[in-house]
């Protein structure tokens, strides 16, 4: 039965009007709802609900927000379109797919087509024009955008092959600065900022250019570009960077700014060569995240009354120690920023400046014209500096010149690469230290990961499995009695589990937060430098201190449900 005659049925539509509206229909082409709707005879959601009865298939409402990007990648969005269906949810294998006409004969032959390439099941649910429409608008992302810039692309190149090695600098610079590919890479680095994305990776692999976002210190795949187009976007990026265009064999680093939602974004790039063509890097350097205090890091307890003690002396060194990308630059900052007062002159040796602090005399390192941080640090000893910071101690000669700086006035801030808090001592004397020379400049040695924070709006709680609950037991026996005081025994059997909502994008995860482990210089610690300085021994010296282990620091944001067990074990667990 048609929606006219129903619409007799129910006495809404006498059979004159219905036959007028019937062959209305024939002679448009226009659909039987199409012209209901257009004359006002009913309302859409009276009208779907009578269709939905009458062909025995769910009517189904639908938010935009419901719908991940991940999802819509099932039906392109031309077939989506033309035929009014669209994905709603995924399952498994299973895909709930929406349809404006579940009866179209041509519509299912395209779902047909699309589940047998997929490998997927369907599920019809009828949606509303409305709702349709709504869902169809979220096609407008990024991988849209950049189709359409790529398509410029084709027009501007159609009909020739440019080799970029054969051209003058002056006219590749000038293809490259005209749009599309232009537009290319400002929809890359606004998506990116948009998306909270720290870093973006775009890379050749074979036959494509794939471009990748860091979220939260996971790598996803964004999308694929033809690799014959990578050498104009990168080429693109060094002119923004004010980098060598035609130098494609070494790496370069270089940075800019950019205003995205009114405000300047800066940008570090890096590039570097591969046998596929080169690589980019770009670090992306947001100013909403510069101001982060300590609870924010995630560090608390024992380990913030220890690091607010160290940073009050006048003098000495505070050295932070963890692998790359472990969060240890934005620790610094943050222990700038609370000394950053008029009265103190503070200067900085980076490599890379990150961000600019007002207030801070910021200089960057250069390696190619020999200033180095062990230049740069006798250099800046004589500018009557406070306090000092030096981006890393990576040979002899800077941890000499910064032990020297400690010990003549001076409150010192730096990095280490090492595994553990409890190898800060060692790795300096491998580095030519004296042991003497140790106890009176270093405050504190400092250690830390980054793990994700779960979602605060779709974590759930759960009994935690035997082996975790033993884990978790081992550790809590081991913290300091008054932290394993607080914890109740019961809280001991649960953690939270990340399940993924249209918050956090389905992944479960938002934003990172620092586990932490912080040893402080006491007698006994000094005495065994003097002795025996090994991991074994600074090890029971930590107990005996009562240092909150970065495992057991993780482990307490696992009971308090900002993390998961995995997650810190992820970071944590020696390889």
């Amino acid at each position: 039965m048609t929606l006219l005659q129903l619409l007799v049925q129910k006495g809404i539509l006498d059979q004159g009007r219905a036959t007028a509206l019937e062959y209305e229909v024939k002679t448009s082409g226009q659909k039987e709802e199409e012209v209901i709707l257009e004359k006002g005879i009913v309302s859409e959601d009276f009208l779907f609900g009578l269709k939905s009865e009458n062909l025995k298939i769910p009517l189904k409402t639908v938010s935009p927000e419901d719908v991940s990007l991940k999802v819509l990648e099932t039906i392109p969005e031309e077939s989506a379109r033309y035929y009014r269906i669209i994905p709603l949810a995924k399952k498994d294998n299973r895909l709930e797919v929406g349809m404006v006409y579940p009866k179209d004969l041509k519509a299912r032959e395209v779902l047909e087509f699309l589940a047998r390439q997929s490998k997927f099941v369907y599920q019809v649910s009828l949606i509303t024009f409305t709702d349709f429409n709504k869902v169809l608008r979220k096609y407008r992302t990024l991988k849209k955008e950049v189709t359409g810039a790529l398509e410029e692309l084709e027009t501007e190149l159609r009909g020739e092959e440019i080799e970029t090695r054969a051209m003058k600098e002056v006219e590749f610079k000038k293809m490259v600065e005209e749009a599309p590919i232009s537009k290319v890479v400002a929809v890359i680095l606004r998506h990116a900022v948009a998306g909270n994305a720290s870093d973006i990776h775009i890379e050749p692999i074979k036959e494509k250019a794939r471009v990748r976002f860091r979220l939260d210190g996971i790598l996803h795949s964004s999308i694929f570009l033809p690799l014959r187009i990578l050498p104009s976007i990168v080429a693109r990026v060094k002119i923004l960077s004010n980098l060598k265009i035609d130098e494609t064999r070494v790496p370069q680093d270089g940075r800019f700014s950019a205003q995205i939602k009114d405000r300047a974004v800066d940008f570090r790039v890096s590039t570097f060569p591969t046998i596929l063509g080169e690589k980019v890097a770009i670090r992306i350097l947001d100013p909403i995240k510069r101001k982060i205090d300590f609870k924010a890091l995630g560090i608390t307890g024992s380990n913030l009354k220890r690091l607010e003690e160290a940073i009050k002396s006048p003098y000495g060194m505070v050295l932070v120690s963890g692998p790359t990308g472990s969060g240890k630059t934005t620790t610094l900052y943050a222990i700038l920023g609370i000394l950053n007062k008029e009265a103190v002159n503070i200067m900085t040796l980076e490599d890379p400046i990150e961000y600019l602090i007002e207030g801070i005399n910021q200089s960057q390192i250069k390696p190619e014209i020999n200033y180095g941080f062990a230049q740069g640090l006798r250099h800046m000893v004589r500018q009557d500096p406070d306090i000092l910071m030096v981006g890393e101690i990576r040979d002899e000669e800077t941890a000499s010149l910064a032990i020297h700086a400690a010990l003549t006035g001076h409150l010192l801030l730096s990095t280490l690469h090492t595994t553990n808090v409890l190898g800060v001592i060692p790795r300096l004397i491998d580095m030519g230290i004296k042991p003497f020379l140790i106890p009176p400049t270093l405050n504190i040695a400092l250690a830390q990961r980054l793990v994700r924070k779960l979602c605060p709006y779709c974590k759930k709680k759960v009994e935690a499995k035997e082996e975790v609950k033993n884990l978790i037991s081992k550790e809590v026996k081991n913290l300091p009695l008054k932290i394993r005081k607080s914890i109740r025994p019961s809280e001991m059997f649960y953690v939270y589990e990340p399940v993924g909502c249209k918050k956090c994008n389905k992944v479960g995860y938002s934003g990172r937060i620092g586990v932490f482990e912080v040893l402080k210089m006491t007698d006994s610690l000094v005495k065994l430098i003097l002795k025996e300085p090994s991991e074994e021994k600074i090890r029971e010296e930590a107990r005996k201190q009562e240092m909150v282990t970065m495992q057991q620091d993780g482990i307490l944001k696992v009971l308090k449900g900002i993390t998961s067990i995995e997650e810190v074990l992820r970071v944590t667990e020696e390889k």
